[in-house]
């Protein structure tokens, strides 16, 4: 009797068809940029694609998280917000290379990795914010004016450590060397109207309360100033201005992504870095988060056009990201922020 038994369980085991798991089409993007910022992305990618996104922010501690996950890592995509942090993760072995005709020809040499490993997404500029009513058109033209004991207690900026004033201080230790670029800091530093603070859109808003006259920020935060009904009047007291090298142009930083070397939907986590190359997301970059596209066919949104034109600095990223130390080491040594 147990023998037919088994031998009838046998038979009926062997005859009932094995259910695999269905393998889920998604993305797990580890994200140094707001949610809010790349939703209108992630949303159009889905929308377009059937692939759901799962994003988690991280603003610090990206690469010490993937590296402490290892091969673990649910992480497929990292998207960064500065030069430096993308070469961090690959000099920390968390990326891998990726081979795309796609990435390649929408996305000019300039703005992805010598090897393949990150990608930039966005540019944007390192600009200067001026009072429309206490700054004339032409009192600032150079990076090397805001030295200028001119503007003593007139400007206002965020932390020297804040990695947007980094990268700006690296482009400056590449143009002028290190200890001239340190004069420059120091320079800065003495025009201060108060000790470094906030963000970027604070500091429209100190010009706008008479507490500063000019400040450095990200092009694109007048967009998002004009979008936001508190914030219109800030961004209406200001004008934006273009300053340049004495001997270069106006300093770019970008937005860019990677694949984990983790990556466990890497189809997938693919598709999604295409989509950011192509001109539909890069359009959608444009208008909702009046960013330069580097897909060099789409065009700028029409608000971001009309600030104007100006030259781009033509200084190497890595080369910037590899100055990131000497940037960090100088301010610390003068104590931008004490």
């Amino acid at each position: 009797m147990t023998f037919r038994i088994t031998t009838a369980l046998t038979a009926l085991i062997a005859a009932t068809p094995v259910l695999s798991t269905p393998v889920l089409a998604e993305v797990n993007i580890y994200s140094q940029r707001q949610p809010e910022l790349i939703a209108p992305i992630t949303d159009a990618f889905t929308e377009e694609t059937g692939i759901e996104t799962n994003v988690v922010y991280l603003d610090q501690g990206l690469t010490e998280r993937l590296s402490a996950e290892g091969d673990r890592s649910p992480a497929d995509i990292i998207m960064t917000v500065d030069i430096a942090r993308l070469a961090q993760t690959v000099e920390a072995g968390v990326t891998q290379t990726v081979d795309s005709d796609v990435l390649e020809d929408n996305i000019p040499a300039q703005f992805r990795d010598p090897g393949n490993q990150w990608f930039g997404v966005t540019s944007r500029a390192r600009i200067v914010y001026a009072s429309k009513e206490r700054v004339a058109d032409g009192d600032v033209t150079t990076y090397e004016d805001l030295a200028d004991p001119k503007w003593k207690g007139r400007i206002c900026t965020r932390s020297g450590t804040n990695d947007y004033n980094l990268a700006l201080l690296s482009a400056v230790i590449e143009n002028v060397g290190y200890e001239a670029a340190k004069e420059w800091a120091q320079g800065l530093k003495a025009n201060l109207a108060r000790k470094p603070q906030g963000n970027d859109r604070a500091q429209v808003r100190a010009i706008w309360a008479g507490e500063c006259d000019i400040s450095l920020g990200n092009t694109y935060y007048m967009g998002k100033m004009l979008e936001d009904p508190e914030q219109t009047e800030w961004a209406n007291s200001v004008r934006i201005v273009f300053p340049t090298f004495e001997d270069g142009g106006t300093h770019m930083n970008v937005s860019g992504v990677a694949m984990t070397a983790a990556a466990p939907h890497r189809e997938d986590a693919l598709a999604f870095m295409e989509f950011l190359a192509s001109p539909q997301a890069q359009e959608i970059y444009a208008e909702a988060n009046h960013e330069f596209p580097v897909n060099p066919e789409v065009p700028r949104s029409e608000l971001v056009e009309s600030w104007g034109e100006f030259t781009p600095d033509d200084v190497n990223l890595m080369d910037l990201a590899a100055l990131r130390g000497d940037a960090l080491r100088l301010m610390e040594e003068i104590d931008f922020d004490g």
